[in-house]
C-alpha cells in the first residue's frame, strides 16, 4: 500500500463517522386529555430506571404541566432561555430516577415565531445538552397548531396517543394527515391509553390503519402497545407523584415497563425524515 493509500485510509475513517445523536421521540395527540402527559413523564421515568439518561422537553408552550404533574417547582423556565436570560443548564429541573425536566411556561411565545437569533441560541444550547442524553421525550401540546407541528417536523420518531373514544380517533387521525399530506411524514408510532384490554387497544389501533390506509398514501403506522385503565393512576395524580414511582406494581406501571423496555431495544433509524439531519438543527431550518 502506498503514502497516498495509507492517507486516503486514514481520513475516510473520521469523515465516515458520526458523533453519537440522543433519539428524539415527540410524543402527541390530536385530542386533549388523552393522558399524554402522564405517558411522558411515566415513560421517561421507566427509561430513567432502565439506565438510559432521559430529558422531558415541556414544548406544550399555553398549558405547560410537566412540573406540576412531578410536584416541581422550578424557578427558570424556557422563556428565559428564549430571551437570553438562562442558560438550558440553569434551567434544567431534576425528578424521580434523575429525570431531566426541560420546564416550559404558560403563555410564551410559540417556537414557530421565534427570531433567528433567538433559535441559533437555543440550538447551541441544546447542542450542548445533547452530549448529555440518550433520549428526549418531548411532550406536545395537543392539535395541529403550528407548535405542534414544529415538534413533530423536528424529532426523528413520533408517537401518537389515542384512546378508545371516538373524537381521540379522529382527531389523531387529522393530525396524521396534516403531517402526512403537507409535510411528507410518514411513520407513526400508536400507543393506546385508557384501554380496558389489549383486545380493545388493538381494536382501536385497527380503526385508524382502516381510515389512514384508505385516505392516505404510503403511511407507516406501528402499534406500539397500550396502558391500561387504571384506578392508582389518578390517585397518583392527586398526590402529584408518578404511578411508576410509588404503585410500581399497578397494571399500568408494569405496561410503562414493557413500552420503555421495546423503546430500549429498537434500533432507532439513523435516517431522518425530510432535510432535517438532526433534531437540534431542525429546530433552526423549520
Amino acid at each position: 500500500m502506498t503514502h497516498s493509500q495509507t492517507q486516503k485510509k486514514r481520513t475516510a475513517v473520521p469523515r465516515g463517522r458520526t458523533e453519537p445523536q440522543p433519539r428524539v421521540i415527540c410524543v402527541t395527540s390530536g385530542k386533549g386529555g388523552v393522558g399524554k402527559t402522564n405517558i411522558v413523564t411515566n415513560l421517561g421515568y421507566a427509561l430513567a430506571k432502565g439506565g438510559k439518561k432521559v430529558l422531558i422537553l415541556d414544548a406544550d408552550l399555553n398549558l405547560a404541566n410537566v412540573d406540576i404533574l412531578l410536584g416541581l417547582t422550578p424557578r427558570y423556565n424556557l422563556h428565559h432561555v428564549f430571551m437570553g436570560e438562562k442558560t438550558l443548564q440553569e434551567v434544567l429541573v431534576q425528578g424521580p430516577e434523575g429525570l431531566l425536566i426541560l420546564p416550559a411556561s404558560s403563555g410564551i411565545m410559540e417556537l414557530a415565531d421565534l427570531t433567528e437569533q433567538q433559535r441559533l441560541y437555543f440550538l447551541s444550547e441544546m447542542s450542548a445538552l445533547a452530549q448529555k442524553i440518550d433520549i428526549m421525550l418531548i411532550d406536545t401540546a395537543a392539535g395541529i397548531n403550528n407548535n405542534v407541528i414544529y415538534f413533530n417536523l423536528a424529532a426523528r420518531e413520533r408517537i401518537i396517543i389515542l384512546t378508545p373514544e371516538p373524537t381521540s380517533l379522529t382527531d389523531a387521525y387529522a393530525l396524521v394527515k396534516v403531517l402526512s399530506s403537507r409535510h411528507d411524514v410518514k411513520k407513526f408510532r400508536i400507543l393506546v391509553n385508557l384501554a380496558r384490554s389489549e383486545k380493545e387497544a388493538l381494536a382501536v389501533f385497527r380503526k385508524l390503519s382502516i381510515v389512514a390506509d384508505r385516505f392516505l398514501d404510503s403511511l407507516s403506522l406501528d402499534y406500539l402497545g397500550y396502558i391500561p385503565y387504571d384506578s392508582k393512576l389518578p390517585t397518583a395524580v392527586r398526590e402529584q407523584r408518578l404511578v411508576s414511582d410509588i404503585f410500581p406494581d399497578a397494571p399500568s406501571s408494569k405496561m410503562f415497563s414493557k413500552v420503555a423496555g421495546n423503546i430500549s431495544q429498537e434500533e432507532p433509524e439513523m435516517k431522518a425524515d425530510g432535510n432535517i439531519k438532526f433534531f437540534w438543527q431542525g429546530l433552526v431550518d423549520l
